[in-house]
């Protein structure tokens, strides 16, 4: 495979590709543990080669077989492309439409080598979020958009291409659905069985709906989270000399160490993956690495005491960096640590998203294999002893919170002590970052907006960030986005690129002023610390009013000729309206609706027909797929298996404690989209249309359970589109008159 148009001509065929397998110098995927039985074994295989002519069966079917053996699913490495997998500049591919080309950007850059965490396995971040099932899919997709015309939309089911259907030019090119398992069947140990068979397909967020831009995402999330926290909890606008300890240098958690620096911090970040550690090192992420615990506290003193920003990388398990700062904290009397919080995969605890502190990376991928029971009650060990660290720390003047991640969840079921007292289902002892931190930026309609340059020319990003800078600046100073000034031969018509957008009148009030102010430090410092990692692509929190004259910027700048090529724009599905997650997104909601999914899903539905020209939904993602609890009071020495009363369906025993566990419903529903700006009127009609839908649900919801913010800026946008009707809510003003009314 040498080139693009080779590689959108489908499945090769005649003569097959040779088989390398697995390649050497790649991370691999944590081997999968489905425990399928010999029927559903029998299933997976005729599953994956239904793909193939029944001529090839008789070579491929031992192959497969073997994959299902070693791995635990079948990922037909066989077909894995032999070309450079890289986002290539929009008309190197082969497409009859400028969207198809987009969306090719997209998914390769999903699968590039320096972006994803496992690619030959096609996960792109979070151990399991995936781009696609196997290489066959992969294969056909890019054939599928190859020849797609303007009245085509692609459908996937869960990485599966299920085709071409008719449609209008107004429809979505492409429209994704990802782990959709009934909810009765949607549980960790089911979806391992159905994704092993090949038929459903976890695809994190943006993973699996093509939008992912490597950890700069993950980078600007994390430095409004510390700065925010920092003014919270510390009460401090300059971290200088502050510490924050956390885990993870994968494919987003890598974003920890760049946003220490940023945010002006001392971070030390924990990685037992010592591949994941040196990349994000060779990547210039990473200020300092150590494998020595003596050394980390050395640097740590030492950069704390000078006020040193410091990203420094350790090369081991967290837990015994929380238990030396405890042992710091008890010998000494010194607090060596201001802020934590961590970023392993936890959602994913039992499968590689979580490493326990009693083995080595390798014994725990070993166990992890062989052992799976064993292997999970060490995790469960393991998260005990470190919550029992951070309870210890948080005696004095140390704050950690958790960062969505499933952290906190998933030590509450291990049986640590993370309960609040007093609190809901949806509290711990710790806040949820959405709780404390960015909840109220949510609640404003801020958002993690971002684009991608297709022409993959760095210089459309540098005007792409000129044209976002003056409108929020602009914003702040007088109410209109007029462009600043710039340099260089493009100045006359970015002049008269300004006097076109003179009409955008997006004065913001002094609530967000803050949050704009911190976008403009953001683009400023994102360009200085070399943030792109794979496709030209920039992310900025932004509400309803600054996304949209955003774009409207970018399109009339593709118009003008001043940027090369189109612009996709997209968000993370973690923002205002795409995602329903009671332990995330939605757990600052407390109407009760924090458990209820229509907004994501209405937010799918609705960027649809509002100009979107992709969509996707998802069944879990960031938290991932629950392992419920149900007391059990018996005989443990009989029971083998448990009905449980609420689903009526049986669930295999994990351990016998006095807590039964066994897996039963995802914990969020999510959503997002991609948007092509071409430099067209109808383009810009559907930014405008769609961006403004895309942020007003998910305020109109906030503002109905009763988040105040949410209703002022929801009656703000009233005011300005008198299109826009809202249901608000009425408060309660004596809340004694409930008790009284319910005892009658």
């Amino acid at each position: 495979m040498s080139n693009l148009r080779e590689l959108c001509k489908g499945l090769p065929l005649h003569p097959l590709p040779e088989n390398k397998g697995r390649r050497d110098g790649l991370p691999h995927a944590p081997v999968r543990t489905p425990n399928l039985s010999p029927k559903e074994e029998q299933l997976a295989l005729k599953n994956a080669l239904r793909y193939f002519p029944p001529e090839v069966h008789k070579l491929l079917a031992p192959e497969f077989a073997q994959e299902l053996k070693l791995y635990g699913h079948i990922y037909m490495y066989r077909f894995c492309p032999d070309i450079e997998m890289r986002a290539y500049p929009i008309e190197n591919y082969p497409c009859k439409t400028k969207s198809a080309a987009a969306i090719m950007h997209m998914i390769m850059n999903n699968l590039d080598p320096s972006v994803a965490q496992f690619p030959q396995e096609l996960v792109t971040y979070g151990g399991n979020g995936q781009v696609f099932s196997n290489w066959a899919q992969f294969r056909l997709v890019m054939s599928y958009l190859s020849e797609m015309t303007e009245e085509q939309t692609l459908v996937m089911y869960s990485g599966h291409p299920l085709g071409l259907f008719p449609s209008s030019p107004s429809a979505p090119r492409l429209v994704i659905t990802n782990g959709m398992v009934i909810p009765n069947y949607s549980s960790r140990m089911e979806y391992e069985k159905l994704f092993a068979m090949g038929v459903t397909m976890y695809g994190q967020m943006t993973a699996g709906s093509y939008c992912y831009i490597g950890p700069q995402g993950i980078v600007h999330g994390t430095v409004l989270t510390v700065l925010n926290a920092g003014r919270r909890y510390l009460g401090v606008e300059d971290l200088s000399g502050k510490v924050f300890v956390t885990s993870g240098l994968g494919g987003m958690s890598g974003a920890q160490a760049k946003a220490s620096v940023i945010a002006g911090c001392v971070g030390v970040i924990a990685e037992v993956d010592k591949t994941a550690l040196l990349k994000r090192y060779q990547q210039g992420w990473l200020m300092e690495v150590t494998d020595s615990l003596d050394h980390c506290i050395k640097r740590l003193r030492e950069a704390r005491k000078k006020k040193m920003p410091l990203s420094l990388g350790y090369h081991g398990n967290v837990v015994d960096l929380w238990e030396r700062l405890v042992y710091e904290l008890d010998t000494t009397g010194e607090l060596l640590v201001d802020l934590g919080s961590d970023q392993t995969s936890c959602h994913n605890p039992f499968n590689g998203g979580y490493y326990p502190v009693q083995l080595s990376f390798q014994e725990a991928n070993q166990l992890m294999a062989t052992d799976p029971a064993k292997f999970q009650d060490l995790v469960r060990e393991s998260l005990k002893r470190h919550v029992a660290a951070i309870n210890r720390l948080s005696e004095k003047s140390f704050f950690f919170w958790d960062y969505g991640n499933a952290f906190l969840l998933e030590a509450q079921r291990a049986g640590a002590d993370v309960m609040k007292k007093g609190g809901n289902k949806t509290e711990f002892r710790y806040p949820s970052y959405v709780q404390h931190i960015m909840g109220d930026i949510f609640s404003l309609g801020f958002g993690p907006f971002r684009w991608v340059c297709t022409s993959g020319d760095p210089q459309d990003l540098v005007t792409t960030d000129q044209l976002a800078t003056s409108v929020l600046e602009e914003a702040i100073k007088r109410g209109e986005p007029r462009l600043l000034k710039l340099e260089g031969t493009q100045e006359h018509r970015m002049s008269e690129l300004g006097a076109t957008l003179e009409h955008l009148c997006i004065g913001v009030k002094d609530s967000v002023k803050q949050q704009y102010a911190d976008n403009i430090r953001w683009i400023q410092e994102a360009g200085k610390h070399k943030l792109v990692v794979g496709s030209q692509a920039r992310i900025l929190y932004s509400d309803q009013k600054g996304r949209i004259a955003i774009a409207v910027a970018i399109n009339q700048g593709i118009a003008q000729g001043i940027i090369k090529a189109p612009v996709v724009l997209s968000r993370d599905h973690h923002d205002v309206s795409g995602t329903d997650s009671p332990f995330r997104e939605t757990s600052n909601i407390y109407d009760g609706s924090a458990f209820c999914a229509d907004m994501a899903v209405q937010n799918f539905v609705g960027d649809a027909f509002r100009g979107a020209t992709w969509v996707a939904l998802h069944n879990g993602g960031g938290v991932g797929w629950n392992n419920k609890v149900e007391e059990f009071h018996g005989d443990w020495n009989n029971l083998q298996e448990v009905k449980s009363e609420r689903s009526r369906t049986r669930r295999t025993l994990y351990t016998e404690t006095d807590t039964l566990w066994y897996n039963r419903r995802g914990e969020v529903i999510n959503g997002g989209f991609g948007l092509v700006l071409d430099g067209t009127k109808e383009a810009e009609q559907r930014a405008r249309m769609m961006l403004s839908w895309d942020v007003s649900n998910g305020v109109a919801r906030r503002c109905w359970s009763g988040n105040k913010k949410a209703y002022e800026i929801i009656c703000q946008t009233m005011e300005e589109n008198p299109k826009l009707n809202i249901t608000l809510p009425y408060d309660v003003l004596d809340e004694t008159i409930l008790e009284k009314a319910l005892r009658c």
